[in-house]
Formats: C-alpha cells, structure tokens, sequence
C-alpha cells in the first residue's frame, strides 16, 4: 500500500478505450445552465474545460430525447443544434488534454410538462406519481402521473439511448454513460415501487434489470463497449425509488451486464459495504466509485485497498477546477456555494478560483 492513500489516485489506468493519466475522476453534476433547447453554450465549455485535468469529466446529465427530458435547461444530444454545442464543449476539453463521456439520461416520471418542448406527460415502467416536487419555470410543481410506456415504446427508447451515443461520439466525445441511477427512467424500472409491471419488464429481478441490460447493449452495439459506462446507485432512495432487494437485484444486473464487457461500472456507494464487494468480485471491467460527502483520503483508500479502479467527485470538482494540482500539493480547497449549484450564470460555475489566480 503507497504511504498516503492519496499517492494512490495517481497511476495510470483505463477505462475502456480511455486511457487515463491518474484516478480521479469528475462525477456528473446537473447544472441547468444549458440554453433553453437544450444547447451546451460556449459558458459550458468553459465549465468543462476548467476541469479538463480530471482523469476523466463525466458530464451532467444528458437527455437523449426530448421525452426524456425532466428539468428545465438541462442539455440533450438528440438535435442537430445540440451536437454542434456539444462538440464546443468536447473540443475544449480535448484542448486542455483532458477526456470526456457524455452520460445519457432519461428523466422518465421525474418530470412535468412545463420544462419539456412538447410539454407532455412524463413516462415511465408504471403509472405511479412519484412523491415530492419539481423545479419549474413557474416555481415549484408536483409531478403528474406519468404515463406508462408500452412495449413497443420501450422498444424505441432503447433506439433513442443508442442514437444518442452515435450523436454524442459525432459530437467528440470520447464514450458515454449511461444514468441508471438516481431515481430516474433506468433505475425506475430496477425498482420495486416505480415498476409494478406484470410483463417481461416487471416483477422478477430478471425482469427488472431487462431494460437496463437491453440500454447497455444497443449503446455498446453502436460505439464499442469499450466506450459504454454505466452508472448505478443501489439503496439509494432519492426520487423516490424504493428497492427490497438490492443485493439480489444489483449482483443480477452485474452478471447480467458483465458479458457486454462494458467500459466500467460507476457505483454511487451508499452505506452496504457487502454489496460493493459483491459489485466488485462480479465486475470484470473497472470499477468506479464515488462515496457521497466522503473526505478525499477515504475515497483514495478504495483504490488502495483495491474496492475501486477509479474514484469520482462531485462538489469538490464543481468548486476546485484545478482539484488535481491542489490535492497533489496539498494545497487548501475551495468551498462549494450550494446556492448556486442549480441555474444562474457564471457565479458559482465558472469563477471559482484556481492557485494560479
């Protein structure tokens, strides 16, 4: 084991067909500063261009239909307006020497009409209304009942997921992942209270994970496993999603997942330890990791310890664009502003300081 677990974020690796420099990796992180048809702007690329010295930028959250849509201003990659300000954004990144994947992600029921161009009625495994609110442009909104998606439109939003990264490897980026996490359309239907399908999506953990699997299989068809990650958070409540059996439920999507030889597995650790050994003895590939709230010396200590390959930050890069050369020198962090973490301008998203400035 190195002196520090923190020299241990600093070999080299891969994640796939991405060759990475060191180990510490950019979490996804919803900004909702997009344009209001879901353009990346010039302010974008500059966001991710800050952070390009990440061992790779996982970008916020992608809609890869206008269906999937859930929060105002959020990105999509399924127009051809939204490629051309995609390719800014990669291309800015690959200038600074940096790697990036866009993730994909379908909001399904988590949504409400007035933050989508078609202002439609959410979708989603089940016609369950989801608890909670939702940030709109008039203000705080319960979410509608959603509608429940056929087979056949299950169907075509697997095509969806799979054009969307042909158009996000068209617009420069070096892979994708894929959200199924977080309480969103993937995880909806990993769920035993958002599905409570009675045909081959619902039910059995087998049914379950079928569409998750069938997601991760036509994105790999269309740009390479090796260029394919997907991202789980098992336990995790939030939007909520309730599952009564994660250790049987995310043991079966890895070994349903492993044969695609994906990319990597991105797990949102929550509190069972068993199961990300569990996670990681199934996984064949790398495994990133990202604790939630956890000190830095901690997460490093996964890698160390071998229970990850790559470990990821969020708030911590969302506020030091230049985290890398500071957790090498020891040098002090900035500290988030959660008020402006959602929306706004540059304040809070490009202006944070770096210790050449």
């Amino acid at each position: 084991m190195p002196d520090s677990p923190l020299d241990a974020l600093w070999t080299p690796t891969a994640v796939g067909d991405i060759a990475l420099p060191h180990r510490l990796a950019m979490a996804p992180m919803t900004r909702n500063r997009s344009t209001p048809d879901g353009v990346p702007s010039e302010l974008n690329a500059e966001y991710y261009a800050q952070r390009a010295s990440h061992a790779l930028v996982v970008t916020e959250g992608t809609q890869p239909s206008a269906e999937g849509q859930g929060y105002p201003l959020t990105p999509g990659i399924h127009t051809e307006a939204q490629i051309a300000g995609w390719r800014k954004v990669t291309e800015a990144v690959h200038a600074a020497d940096g790697r990036i994947v866009i993730q994909l992600m379908h909001a399904g029921r988590i949504a409400h009409p007035g933050n989508t161009p078609h202002g439609g009625q959410p979708v989603a495994p089940s016609a369950i209304r989801p608890s909670g609110t939702i940030f709109t442009a008039s203000g705080l909104q319960s979410m509608p009942r959603p509608r429940e998606l056929t087979e056949a439109e299950i169907a075509d939003t697997v095509q969806e997921f799979r054009a969307a990264a042909r158009a996000a490897v068209e617009a420069g980026a070096d892979g994708v992942e894929i959200h199924g996490a977080s309480g969103y359309l993937v995880h909806q239907f990993l769920s035993t209270n958002a599905n409570r399908r009675t045909d081959r999506y619902g039910g059995s953990v087998e049914n379950r994970v079928r569409f998750a699997v069938e997601v991760a299989a036509a994105v790999a068809d269309e740009i390479g496993a090796g260029r394919t990650g997907i991202r789980i958070s098992p336990g995790n409540p939030y939007n909520d999603i309730a599952e009564d059996d994660p250790r049987e439920l995310y043991a079966a999507l890895a070994r349903a997942l492993a044969p695609l030889g994906l990319a990597c597995l991105h797990v949102v650790q929550a509190e069972d330890e068993e199961l990300l050994d569990i996670l990681r003895g199934l996984w064949p590939t790398t495994l990133m990791v990202n604790r939630v709230g956890a000190e830095l010396a901690v997460r490093a200590a996964d890698i160390a310890e071998g229970r990850a390959d790559v470990v990821t930050v969020g708030a911590l890069a969302l506020a030091n664009p230049d985290l890398v050369e500071r957790v090498r020198s020891r040098a002090p962090l900035n500290t988030p502003d959660p008020a402006t973490f959602y929306g706004g301008d540059e304040a809070g998203y490009t202006d944070y300081p770096t210790l050449a400035s």
